[in-house]
Formats: structure tokens, sequence, C-alpha cells
């Protein structure tokens, strides 16, 4: 193994099995996901829940939005199937194609993040209307320093759909822990001398780093520089029809988050963070399962749609549904249950106090109520570009983005004041005591438009191919929510007997309570899982260890 990670074949590994294929990137995402936990917590106890922070993320909104309507999903939906149609019939002609495509992608790159930065001043006061000039200020020099990230990004997932492509998942499932990497290098060592404009520089630091590390691996593949510049090369013009309707609906997607931003803006200062790390912290079961598996799939599943070969393309999609369902839907109930310990554990040190970490708390058990539909989602969506098909998850995401816009701003303004509404959120989420709780009304629009989103890409699936075992997967899902109803009724007993036992004010009685209240939780999930259908479940998770075993022989 020392041998080869240190000649360079440990990168190179190639991975021929969509379960062996989601444990490598889930095991990745799953560090990734550890480290951006302990970014947050750094963020927190340096910053805590307030207005430098607030700054922070509304920098970050611009040049995320160009990173992920760009790079992160519309090129990667495009480039897998068409870079492998190319390689069926010619690799020298597939490696022609995507030295074009980079170099288009790159110059057009460059040439947007340009215009931007002359124009951020504008788009800055756009996006946070309520913030003081001297945030305002502060929010465009960090934007003008972070849209050198979107053009790392950009590179780097370029090349990580070709790598996908070749089932090299090992590499590309680093990137992102490097990228956490760089910015933790940020918080550390630039911050103490910069300020919050050393986040910044740790952005861009944990770009360069995504990109290094694949580069290796891309040319071991075969690559090489080619000054190719054609606008009208067929494939360049496909990939760009494939990648309009699927950039079309992250735009809608990112325009919902700069929404968020706006009225962030007017609310309280610390909303927008507070509304961040809830968020952050419900992407990581969505990444380390959702993505990990539905990434994983996608290129045999554009495999089998390419050869017409149905059958199979149902029966794997039936098995990954099943399998994200049976671990996601256990992570959101222990997230429901445990989202005050999460929080405390986290990030309750340094600045962030009680009151923000009841908000926090407040806002994770919201966004828990959906985890498995943004999920599932995901793994929906990555079918129908596996087909060449764009166009119905970008509609159905534009439908849902403006729903939750709407949604947004029915849900702040009734948390605003005393109504029933406002009095049933307040005790839902315990939150006795607090005079401004409007925040909690950005996760629940959320929720509530991501689980219509999910619906909605089911009833289109189930259109477009027909009946997918749709069946056993219903069946499949009311007998993992019974067990997740049980997991969490353990848990939630469990929590408050231990908490008679342990100093609540310490770090570590928060951990013995918490972790006590998940592990009895757990058990409970697994044993009434295997009493309501021994056979079913047993072949979702061993068969997981069966044929990772069988693989690495």
């Amino acid at each position: 193994m020392i041998k080869r990670v240190l000649n360079g074949q440990f990168l190179n590994t190639q991975t021929e099995n969509i379960t062996k294929a989601s444990f490598i990137l889930g095991a990745a995402y799953l560090l990734s996901g550890v480290l951006g936990l302990v970014r947050d917590g750094l963020l927190a106890g340096r910053f805590g829940a307030g207005s430098d922070l607030d700054v922070y993320y509304a920098a970050f909104r611009i040049p995320d939005f160009i990173s992920m309507v760009l790079i992160m999903g519309s090129i990667s939906a495009a480039i897998i199937p068409i870079f492998s149609e190319y390689l069926v019939r010619s690799k020298e002609e597939a490696w022609k194609f995507f030295s074009n495509l980079l170099n288009l992608f790159l110059f057009s790159l460059i040439i947007i993040c340009l215009i931007l930065i002359v124009f951020t001043p504008q788009l800055i006061s756009l996006i946070v209307p309520g913030f003081s000039a001297a945030q305002k200020e502060t929010a465009v020099f960090l934007t003008r320093i972070m849209f050198l990230s979107p053009i790392l990004l950009g590179i780097s997932n370029v090349i990580s759909g070709v790598l996908l492509v070749f089932k090299r998942f090992l590499v590309t499932s680093l990137s992102p822990i490097l990228y956490n990497l760089g910015i933790i290098i940020g918080i550390l060592f630039f911050v103490p001398k910069l300020g919050v404009k050393g986040l910044g520089w740790g952005v861009v630091l944990g770009g360069a780093l995504h990109l290094l590390i694949q580069l290796p691996v891309l040319f071991s593949l075969g690559f090489k520089v080619n000054r190719i510049f054609n606008f009208s090369e067929p494939g360049f013009l496909k990939t760009i029809k494939l990648t309009i309707p699927r950039a079309f609906g992250l735009a809608v997607s990112q325009i919902n988050l700069i929404a968020v931003t706006v009225i962030g803006s007017t609310l309280a200062a610390g909303s927008i963070a507070v509304f961040n790390f809830a968020n952050n912290f419900q992407g990581l079961p969505i990444t380390f399962i959702a993505v990990s598996f539905s990434t994983a799939a996608f290129p045999f599943l554009a495999q089998y749609y390419s050869q017409k070969n149905r059958e199979k393309l149902v029966e794997e999609f039936s098995n990954v549904f099943r399998q994200i369902l049976f671990l996601i839907i256990p992570l959101s109930v222990l997230i429901f249950v445990l989202r005050a310990q999460i929080v405390r554990i986290i990030l309750g040190r340094g600045k962030f106090g009680w009151f923000d970490t009841r908000l926090t708390a407040a806002c994770l058990g919201v966004f828990a109520l959906s985890i498995f539909a943004y999920g599932l989602s995901l793994l929906i969506s990555k079918t129908f570009y596996a087909f060449q098909n764009t166009k119905i998850p970008a509609i159905i995401s534009s439908f849902c983005v403006f729903l939750n816009i709407g949604l947004s701003i029915l849900f702040v303004w009734l948390s605003s004041f005393e109504n029933i509404f406002r009095i049933y959120v307040v005790d839902f989420l315990d939150l006795g005591g607090l005079k401004d709780i409007s925040v909690v009304g950005l996760p629940l629009a959320f929720s509530l438009s991501g689980i219509v989103q999910f619906i909605l890409l089911l009833f289109f699936l189930y259109k477009k191919i027909g009946d997918f075992k749709s069946k056993e997967i219903f069946d499949f899902f009311i007998r993992i929510f019974l067990a997740g109803l049980l997991m969490g009724i353990a848990s939630y007993i469990t929590l408050y007997y231990i908490s008679g036992f342990v100093n609540m004010q310490t770090f570590i009685g928060l951990f013995i309570q918490a972790g006590s209240a998940g592990f009895l939780g757990i058990i409970v999930y697994i044993l009434f899982s295997l009493l309501i259908d021994l056979k079913d479940l047993r072949t979702i998770t061993f068969s997981i260890f069966k044929k990772f075993r069988r693989n690495g022989q």
C-alpha cells in the first residue's frame, strides 16, 4: 500500500462496482464533511453568529453561484455521457473533444469572472440591502478575492467528470477534502493576520488544492495539452445544449440562496450565519450518502442507457434508491432528536452563545425533515442526466425555487409576530423565551419545497421510464419509516434519562448524552429493521461488504 501511494498508483485506483465506488466516495465525503464541521466550529468560535460571518457568507454567494451554475452540476452532467460516447468510438477523439472543451471553458470562466469583478459593488448592494456601508465594503473585497475560486474549481470539476468516466472515484473524492483543508488553513493562519478577509484567501487555496491533486491522474490516463480552440466542434455544441437547461435550473436554485441572503440581511445580525451553519450540518448526510451513491451510480446508469439495457438500469436505480433510504432515514432522525447536542458540541464555544445555539438547532431540526427528499432527488436527477435529459429536472427545480422564495417570505413574516403559526413553531422547536425567531422561516420553506421537488421528480421519472419497482420501493419506505420512528422514540427517551447522570454544561457530558442516545437508537433501528423484513434488509446491508470484498480481491 505504502509503495502504491508513493509511486502515485493509489490515486489512480480504478473502481468497477457501484457499491464499492459509493463507499469510497462516501468515506471521502464523510471525511470532507467532518472537516467542514471543524471549519464551522473554528468560524463559530472565532467570530460567533454575528455580522462578520454574515459578510463572509454573503460575499461567498456570488462566486458560489458561478461555481454551481457553470461547473459542479451543469458541465459534469453533460461531459460524462458525451465523453463516454467519444470514448466508445476513439480514445484519441475523446481527448481532442476534452481538450477543446477545457480550453473554451477556461477562457469563458476568466472573461465572466473579470466582468463580475468590475461590477461587484453593484451586485453586493443588490444581495445585501440591509448591510451597512462598512459591511458592504468588506463584502466587495472578499467577493473579488473569491472570484479566483470558480476558475480553479471550474477546471478541476471538468477534469473530475472525465476521471469519473474512467472510474477514478478515489482521486475525485479526495478533492473536496483538500478544499476544506484550504479553508481551514485560511482560518488558522490567514485570519489572525488579515481578519475576516483571510477567509477569502483560504477559499482560493482550497480551490487550488482541489485542482492540483487530480492533474497527475489525468495526465497518466493519456491526456496531453492541446491548443484546440473550436467553438463549432459538434461535441462542444452538444455539451452546451445539454448544459443550458441544467445551468438554468441551477441558476434558479442559486437565486434561491441569494434570495435567502437578501431576506437574511434584513433580519437580526447573525441570521445569515445561523442559516448557513444549519444548512451545512444537514448537508453532511446528503453528501455522505446521497451524493456518494448517486455520483457512483451515474456513469453506470449512463452506460446502461447507451446499451439500451432498461432492465439493468431499473434494477440498479431501485437498489441504489433503497440503499440511500436505508441509510439516510436513521441519520435524519438522529439529527432531529439530537439537534441541540450536535450544535453545542460542534459550535458551542468562543463567541457562539446559547441564543445562537438554540436558533441554529431549531433551523437544523427543520432541515432534518427534508434530508431524505433532497438526497433522493439527487439520484433521480442523475438518472435523468443519464438519459441525456436535463430539461425535466431544470423545470421542476425552477418551479420549486420560486415556491421556496414565496414560502420563505411568508414564513419569515408569520414568524415575526404573535399568531397560531408562530406559537406552533415555538412549541415544536422548543424556542420559548426567544423574541426573534424569524430566521426559522427560511429552512421551513426549504424543507417544504424540497419535498415537493422530490415528489414531482419521482412522478415524471415514472412517466419517462414506466414502473421502476415502485411498489417494492414504497413498501420498503413504510418499513424504514416505522423503524426510524421507533429509533427516534428510543433516542429521545435515552436523551432525557442520561441527562440526569451527566453534567450538561461540559463537552464530555454532552458527548456522553448524545452518544448514548444515538447508539441505542441505532441498535433499535437495526433490530427492528431485521425483524420486519430480514431478507430484504440483509440483502441491502450485507451485499455491500460482499461486493466490496469480491472487488478488492
